[in-house]
């Protein structure tokens, strides 16, 4: 008989775990007051921030969240970078960094480019905080994917920001590169397509995203304009139709928590959770997003970013606010476990503000329980299989072996040695070989700058249009 995938429900002041997983996610959510407070403490001992990533684990998440510290903010990658360059405006004397390291690397680059320079940034670990999606992008496939598509006239690049800051510098002297997040992809590409005539895009390097680009491309085209123009006003199924065509997806780069959420978790999600809301994160594969697609169209479900998501929770529980009788809304996470933390607080957060305790929220894990291991540790209990990397085929997956490697232990080990040890170990690459005429992390810099003008004005930028119109990427002469 096929288990039932893990759940947590989550209720006013109480839980209801189903399965070891969630029972172990559960204990880290009302962490221990005297850990919160000492945490506290020593942050404001040595002003300093913290920037997280929603996939931290629940032992880490529950004491920042818990912690009153006001330079502490957790979210997806977009948001990490402005946030530390706030706290560095309001006086934070350091940056710590949790997530994987070009998560670091982007905020120390926004950083510098906001004229933080002096601000340290530090990561938890002195190993490198790898992750399998950006490494995907480092070897010399994806720069002979590059080569091949800086042949095409207005060849635009578009690297998910989940990139080292080193692969974004090469690749923008083969081809004019902006970054883009999963929350801001789409709009990217639909504008840029509106600037520069007959746009070639090439997208990398996660594939599966690049997949479900091309099913959202496709789907759109047999929709009204009417819808299309919702999303862009500049844009019809025709346009959208056009632009399908010209778009091109590095094909072998994936992250290992994303992959596993294919065929069996889909398929048993569809069987057995019919009654469910179905989120689905861009990275994972086709039948995931097909299933968080469909849903979608039925107001039962949204696929994107992880901030997408959460919001997508938030809203449909405001709803139920607004109805009357007991209800538990049940939403299947198609993305990293991690984000329960945040989830926690958001429905603890309205059930509050509406005073009903007659409402819940039941997060389902899709994680098969045969891909759930003991780890002999204090975590208990992760997904995946005895002595793998995290993940099963047949179970799924749904924790990132890489953003597990900040602890909390580090971050208190860190923040204690600050101002009495020299932690250069702990500081971002700092990439300061020559490239172009220029250091190596100043170009990396650039398609990041490029898309946060973009999140600024709604516009490409014109030294990147003319960069692409021209075939002339950074180093070159625009015209």
């Amino acid at each position: 008989m096929r288990q039932p995938f893990p759940s947590l429900v989550i209720r006013a002041n109480s839980f209801e775990a189903q399965g070891s997983f969630a029972q172990n996610q559960a204990t880290f959510l009302n962490p221990d007051p005297k850990v919160v407070s000492d945490l506290r403490a020593l942050l404001e001992e040595k002003n300093a921030g913290v920037v997280a990533h929603f996939y931290m684990d629940a032992e880490l998440q529950g004491v920042l969240t818990a912690c009153d510290w006001p330079h502490i903010f957790i979210s997806d990658s977009l948001a990490m970078a402005d946030a530390a360059v706030r706290m560095a405006e309001a006086g934070a004397k350091a940056v710590f960094v949790l997530g994987v390291d070009f998560m670091s690397e982007n905020v120390r680059a926004v950083m510098d480019h906001a004229g933080h320079a002096d601000v340290p940034v530090y990561r938890l670990a002195v190993q490198d905080i790898g992750c399998s999606l950006a490494e995907s992008a480092a070897g010399p496939a994806y720069r002979a994917w590059l080569d091949k598509a800086a042949k095409n006239d207005n060849a635009l690049h578009v690297i998910y920001i989940n990139t080292g800051l080193d692969v974004k510098a090469k690749a923008h002297v083969v081809v004019p590169t902006i970054t883009c997040t999963s929350s801001n992809v789409l709009k990217t590409i639909l504008q840029a397509d509106t600037q520069i005539p007959n746009l070639s895009v090439h997208y990398g390097p996660d594939t599966y995203m690049g997949q479900n680009l091309e099913v959202l491309f496709n789907t759109l085209a047999d929709q009204d304009d009417s819808v299309i123009q919702a999303l862009h006003p500049a844009h019809n199924k025709q346009s959208v139709r056009d632009l399908a065509s010209r778009f091109d997806v590095f094909p072998n780069g994936n992250c290992v928590v994303h992959h596993m959420f294919g065929d069996a978790v889909a398929k048993q999600v569809e069987e057995d959770y019919a009654d469910a809301y179905v989120t689905a994160h861009l990275e994972v594969p086709g039948e995931m997003f097909a299933l968080g697609a469909r849903a979608q169209t039925q107001g039962r479900g949204v696929v994107g970013s992880t901030s997408n998501i959460l919001n997508f929770i938030k809203a449909k529980l405001a709803e139920a606010t607004e109805r009357e009788g007991a209800e538990v809304l049940r939403f299947v996470l198609g993305t990293e476990s991690g984000m329960l933390t945040a989830i926690v607080r958001a429905v603890r957060d309205l059930l509050a503000e509406s005073g009903r305790d007659d409402l819940g929220v039941e997060i389902i894990f899709p994680v098969a329980q045969d891909a759930i291991a003991q780890t002999g540790d204090e975590l208990g209990i992760l997904p995946g299989v005895s002595g793998g990397e995290g993940c099963s085929v047949a179970g799924g997956c749904a924790s990132c072996p890489f953003m597990k490697m900040n602890e909390l232990e580090g971050l208190f080990a860190l923040l204690e040695a600050m101002g009495s040890q020299d932690l250069a170990a702990y500081h971002p690459k700092a990439y300061s070989e020559q490239l172009a005429g220029r250091s190596l992390a100043q170009v990396g810099t650039e398609p990041i700058l490029h898309m946060r003008h973009f999140q600024r004005t709604g516009e490409m930028p014109a030294e990147l249009v003319s960069q692409v119109i021209a075939g002339s990427p950074a180093g070159s002469p625009a015209g």
